[in-house]
């Protein structure tokens, strides 16, 4: 993994070449991947079962109504062809070359920048019908209507896109930023005003969706101003088109371009067949299992099932006691295990909108009174490492502060970049983790500050406080995973310090699906924190958490957690240019401090991911890939003939 992070940053450090008018991005296409190779004699199996700790809630389109684990790696299956990737190998979004011939990057006078992008003219979606620019316009008119607000989605934010602004506030019904020239020829355009952005080709991130079964009977057109639809896009429409339980393309997208079509979701369990048009991902391999089962795994039995055959991989595993029942199994021989670092973190989540959590005193105080350490211990065992920002140990940037990869030393026969690489030395020794407060168990320090918030105890034990005229108790409410034990390590380690302070907590599971409703506000909640975990993009972005009212305040959504400075550290961030690693580094540390001051959520831990599978499951990259989604393309399953061995005399 440290040969991987340093090859990373290396990527990552190389010098932008200057923009110019009409510059030509060079790339060098990664070398086909060959099939999996299935030895003679081999016992060829076509289905795999695949099962998850965490359970799906159907969103199997896009993240506008969500972004759960399980549900990512759906999409993964289904939809495919966007028009870049983030090749870990060199450490940079590139366009896919499966999708894209050639790119062309222009500069115009305001400074825009002109993504000329020229299309392969054989992508087609899984009913045989052909992919071309404009199903990637309509991605882009689609995820950003105001009409997915109103059936209860949140639009995605292009402010990026040229134009994105005009658009969304009715003043112009073309999208200036994306051009269609031809059906395989197309422009998009970046706004200068969001230039620089330190991960800028990821911007240009577009899966196709098909507009015939979206949105029927529209059309996207360009008369030179722009993209638009040819007719309103209704909430009417697409409640019938995407929400549907039965038929929607929400849980059930029936066209699709990604390797794996869906052939059933019944709310616990999915079945996928392969997509006989898919030509294969960006290194051009296509999948070779034939049909796959995906369900909830019990953390409770889940390796029994696994031992049994019922289960032929195990996803995302994390508990202590289901990851050593797991390394038992691999004693005889008959299954195997990959792991790799999360990209995301677990977290209580403040709702702050309700006013005892709203103080940022009350948060503080709630993060002394836990031993967070001793809560990673209890769930990963010696898998998991303590955080205390908004970060996860699978990041690059974590093994950069933590010395885990280091800035690439140049050659002796560049004077000049040696003498820059030694002038910069200090600054990379000076990264750390030191400026982040470190909560721990410290009852003390949390009564003192409830105590300078102005909170006291009334006659049952319980600090409470008058806010605008009315009084307000910190007798508060979590919700947790149903099916998570994590309540029982709380009610051990961060009940009985509450309670000293004054704080009555009272936990509650609910099934994962109702959590996530309440955690995206998806309807009315009445809980005060949330346990819950997450994992991040590779464009790590936290601005586009936070949305700004009529006076501009902004808010971080789902949290309702108000803050200018974590907000003006956030945009501080995404506007680093691209290759300017140790400036995004000292930004990155300067907002995970703000955020660990103001804790609109209290981190615990971000640990390893553990894919426990059958030994008859081969070339499951999954560390190369991070999700089973991705990595299940380049697999096969078969039991390998035995060898002969030599008779002996």
């Amino acid at each position: 993994m440290k040969n991987v992070f340093a090859l990373l940053l290396a990527c990552l450090l190389a010098l932008m070449p200057p923009l110019a008018c009409a510059e030509e991005l060079s790339f060098t296409e990664d070398e086909a991947a060959e099939a999996p190779r299935i030895p003679d004699g081999a016992v060829v199996y076509d289905h795999l079962t695949v099962g998850n700790p965490t359970p799906m809630r159907g969103e199997f389109f896009t993240a506008l109504w969500g972004n759960a684990t399980s549900d990512i790696d759906v999409r993964d299956l289904l939809h495919g062809y966007n028009l870049i990737y983030w090749d870990g190998g060199n450490g940079m979004f590139t366009t896919d070359p499966t999708v894209v011939s050639g790119v062309t990057l222009m500069q115009d006078e305001q400074g825009n920048h002109i993504y000329l992008l020229s299309l392969q003219s054989d992508l087609y979606y899984s009913d045989g019908s052909r992919i071309t620019a404009w199903d990637y316009a309509f991605t882009w008119l689609l995820t950003m209507s105001p009409a997915i607000a109103e059936i209860g989605g949140l639009p995605a934010r292009y402010e990026h896109l040229l134009g994105y602004e005009a658009y969304m506030e009715g003043e112009s019904p073309a999208l200036a930023g994306v051009h269609v020239l031809a059906d395989s020829l197309l422009t998009v355009t970046l706004n200068h005003e969001c230039l620089p952005f330190f991960y800028e080709m990821g911007l240009l991130s577009c899966n196709p969706y098909p507009i015939d079964v979206i949105a029927p009977g529209l059309r996207v057109l360009d008369d030179g101003a722009g993209v638009y639809l040819s007719g309103t896009l209704s909430a009417e429409t697409l409640r019938r088109t995407i929400l549907d339980p039965a038929t929607g393309y929400q849980s059930h997208p029936a066209v699709v371009s990604g390797p794996y079509i869906i052939d059933s979701w019944d709310g616990v369990t999915a079945e996928f067949t392969r997509n006989p048009y898919y030509k294969g991902n960006p290194q051009g391999v296509q999948p070779v299992i034939e049909r796959l089962t995906y369900t909830l795994a019990d953390n409770a039995d889940m390796m029994d099932r696994l031992a049994e055959g019922t289960f032929g991989l195990l996803d995302k595993v994390t508990r202590a006691d289901s990851i050593q029942r797991g390394m038992d199994l691999m004693a005889g021989g008959r299954f195997d295990m990959s792991n790799y670092p999360r990209v995301g973190l677990s977290y209580i989540s403040f709702a702050c909108e309700k006013p005892a959590v709203a103080s940022e005193a009350v948060r503080q105080a709630i993060a002394w009174c836990v031993d967070r350490d001793a809560v990673m211990a209890d769930y990963t065992g010696n898998y998991g490492i303590r955080v205390d920002g908004f970060y996860g140990i699978g990041q690059w940037m974590y093994g950069a502060v933590m010395g885990t990869i280091t800035p690439p030393e140049p050659g002796p026969e560049d004077a000049e970049a040696v003498a820059a690489y030694e002038a910069a030395l200090p600054a990379w020794e000076a990264l750390s983790f030191d400026e982040l407060t470190v909560y721990t168990e410290n009852t003390e320090t949390a009564n003192a500050l409830l105590d300078r918030d102005g909170w006291t105890l009334n006659a049952d034990g319980v600090r409470e406080k008058v806010i605008d005229g009315q009084t307000v108790t910190l007798d508060l409410r979590m919700i947790y995973p149903q099916g998570n034990n994590i309540n029982e390590i709380f009610e051990r380690r961060l009940v009985p310090n509450l309670e000293k302070v004054g704080i009555r907590l009272h936990m509650e599971a609910v099934p994962m699906g109702e959590l996530l409703t309440r955690w995206y506000k998806q309807g009315p909640r009445d809980e005060d924190m949330i346990y819950l975990a997450t994992n991040f993009d590779i464009v790590f972005d936290p601005s586009v958490n936070f949305v700004l009212n009529a006076e501009g305040e902004a808010n971080w959504s789902y949290t309702n957690h108000t803050d200018a400075e974590l907000y003006r550290l956030a945009e501080d961030l995404r506007r680093t240019e691209p290759g300017a690693v140790l400036e995004y580094l000292q930004k990155w540390l300067k907002f995970q401090a703000r955020f660990n001051q103001t804790l609109p959520m209290l981190p615990f831990y971000s640990n390893i991911y553990f894919d426990f599978f059958t030994a008859d499951l081969h070339d499951f990259q999954i560390v190369e890939t991070v999700t089973w989604g991705d990595a299940i393309v380049g697999a096969a399953l078969y039991e390998a003939p035995e060898e002969e061995s030599e008779p002996t005399f």
